[in-house]
């Protein structure tokens, strides 16, 4: 049985607290990019929880297989795994935080549970459940983000600021990654 994200996150956050000796306070600099990297992290998990709702499918990352749809809109146009993104990006803002290298060892394993663990066996159900209609998907979108994600994002704040309806317009598939 797999750990649910959130908790191996809990998990590498206080493992960041254990191997940062001493942190200091962070200056005014780190608090502000520290707080950006939150918003910026809690906003885009919760437009990807947003989007699982509002097309119906399970956000639960141990049943993988009831997934009733693939999203492939919003921010799963962008990166196959937003949520993860999200919960990662809060990793990232303790280190910052903590004004700790050391702090990112904890990070990097979260990550790589993630990718090895977590990502592959739901990525094997997806495809099991949705079949090619999910190899493209996985074919389009990046399993974290790459160049593909930027375009999508400029794409989109193009479409915005044209007053287009933008990627949550856009039909087709629509549960991906989290």
């Amino acid at each position: 049985m797999l750990v649910p994200p959130p908790i191996v996150a809990l998990a590498a956050g206080l493992a960041q607290r254990a191997v940062t000796r001493r942190p200091e306070r962070p200056g005014l600099g780190g608090a502000v990019a520290s707080a950006a990297i939150v918003a910026g992290s809690v906003a885009l998990a919760a437009t990807a929880a947003r989007s699982f709702r509002r097309h119906g499918t399970t956000l639960s990352p141990e049943q993988p297989e009831s997934a009733s749809v693939l999203v492939a809109t919003g921010p799963h146009a962008a990166s196959r795994n937003p949520m993860y993104l999200g919960l990662t990006g809060l990793l990232l803002a303790n280190a910052v935080r903590l004004r700790s290298w050391t702090a990112v060892a904890p990070l990097a394993a979260f990550v790589a549970y993630l990718d090895r663990v977590q990502i592959r066996a739901e990525e094997e159900a997806l495809h099991d459940r949705f079949g090619a209609e999910y190899d493209d998907y996985r074919t389009r979108v990046p399993r974290w983000l790459d160049a593909r994600s930027v375009e999508v994002l400029r794409t989109s704040l193009e479409s915005r600021r044209r007053g287009d309806a933008g990627p949550e317009a856009t039909p087709g598939a629509g549960s991906a990654g989290r």
